[in-house]
């Protein structure tokens, strides 16, 4: 019989058969996330469930993220049953201004090689950069693994994305995931699992692995899974005390199809308005107007990519004028971080209006929201109609470095060739 993907080996670890692409498996979870866009209903599920009583509540995790700060009584009430629950089954809950809940899942050490990660959030497929199966799930399965622990999962065929080299000065990890979207399509890996490979991987520092993996879902993924290797393990360091066993594909693993991306070979890109797969090289969307910009989301909000943009914003004397730059950082951990090295200060110096971290303005729920016929470029995932709260605004997603260039120019600029 042929060889396992790091999909397949996972889940017939976590459900003890022999799982290969395309069988039905239930499977026991490791750890599971909940937010405020999503707990509340599936409270509901778990009250008709005839829910009682919490399987195990240190498998489960809650985050007030969605609405930060709570923008209505409505929202404020949610929050308050929320606590309550958490409270009375003794369920960890990161509050809000804590941050994102997909970064706090990998900053505290929930996301281990070789388990089975998920999250009632599409975006929870961003776990899978430090080797374990990550993907989101809807509110009724949040319930059901309140109640037993378990989940069932169809086993998904797998994509090798094979990279090779390394990336030129001025490409950054964003570049790689747009590509490779627009090289797929918005639903090319439908239900199937990106598995990355190749020399490259080495190259990426594991937050540039979050950015990959954080994208898949945007090409129809189930997840998108990284190998471990030394960069996981030290990242890991002193954020777990637990044992874990990585995963590694077979030899003879089978996969639906083959990748390639030459790192070294790319330049950056911009995906235009209003489909993530609607992916051109940035500089031929070169001078298109923008104004407002927004650095922050699951996707380029961590202290790498303000680090990033910075530079960018120093190189090109600042914000440019009728510009709004807004900055929302993943997580408490990365503002702190801002803050001791200089990064918010210097941001807010540039103007920056700073929101709590959390989600902010990336779903439109709470945080800054575009006016009528703004074009935003922005460091985040999606950027269909209404996606920022406003439909009649106009979404760019570029990298961190692109977005900043774009500030200091008012229009779509490529980071390479921004200077003072």
């Amino acid at each position: 019989m042929a060889g396992r993907t790091i999909s397949e080996k996972i889940l017939a670890r976590k459900s003890g058969l022999d799982a290969r692409a395309g069988n039905l498996v239930v499977c026991k979870v490791d750890c599971a996330l909940g937010t405020d866009g999503s707990v509340p209903m599936a409270l509901d599920y778990f009250k008709a469930m005839g829910g009682e009583s919490v399987r195990d509540p240190a498998r489960l995790v809650f985050a007030l993220d969605h609405y930060v700060p709570p923008t209505s009584p409505q929202t404020i009430e949610l929050h308050r049953v929320m606590r309550d629950f958490a409270k009375r089954f003794g369920i960890t809950l990161h509050d809000a201004g804590e941050g994102i809940g997909h970064q706090l899942i990998v900053e505290t050490g929930r996301a281990l090689p070789g388990g089975l990660v998920v999250g009632a959030d599409s975006h929870a497929v961003t776990y899978g950069a430090l080797n374990c199966f990550a993907t989101g799930i809807g509110s009724s399965d949040l319930a059901a693994i309140m109640l037993c622990g378990r989940t069932w999962l169809r086993v998904p065929h797998s994509i090798r994305v094979v990279l090779t080299g390394q990336l030129p000065s001025g490409v950054y990890p964003k570049d790689v995931a747009l590509a490779l979207a627009g090289r797929l399509g918005a639903d090319g890996a439908a239900y199937q699992a990106l598995e990355f490979a190749g020399p490259g991987v080495a190259t990426l520092a594991l937050e540039d692995r979050l950015v990959l993996s954080n994208l898949a879902v945007e090409m129809g993924a189930k997840t998108g899974i990284f190998p471990a290797d030394g960069e996981t393990v030290a990242y890991l360091e002193g954020r777990t005390g637990q044992t874990f066993e990585p995963v590694a594909p077979d030899p003879d693993a089978r996969y639906s199809q083959t990748v390639e991306i030459a790192l070294d070979a790319l330049t950056p890109q911009v995906a235009l308005p209003h489909l993530v797969d609607q992916v051109v090289a940035l500089e031929d969307a070169a001078g298109t107007p923008v104004q407002m910009v927004y650095l922050g989301t699951c996707t380029g909000g961590r202290l790498r990519d303000f680090h990033q943009a910075r530079a960018v914003l120093e190189a090109g004397g600042g914000v440019a004028p009728g510009v709004q730059l807004v900055v929302t950082p993943a997580s408490r951990e990365i503002r702190d971080a801002m803050s001791a090295d200089g990064t918010l200060d210097a941001l807010i110096g540039f103007g920056a209006t700073v929101v709590e971290p959390g989600c902010g303005s990336c779903c439109g729920t709470c945080g800054v929201i575009p006016g009528d016929g703004v074009s935003v470029i922005s460091t985040a995932n999606r950027n269909f109609k209404g996606r920022m709260g406003n439909a009649k605004a106009s979404i760019y997603l570029a990298s961190p470095a692109a977005c900043a260039a774009a500030a200091t120019r008012g229009a779509v600029t490529d980071p390479r060739k921004v200077s003072r």
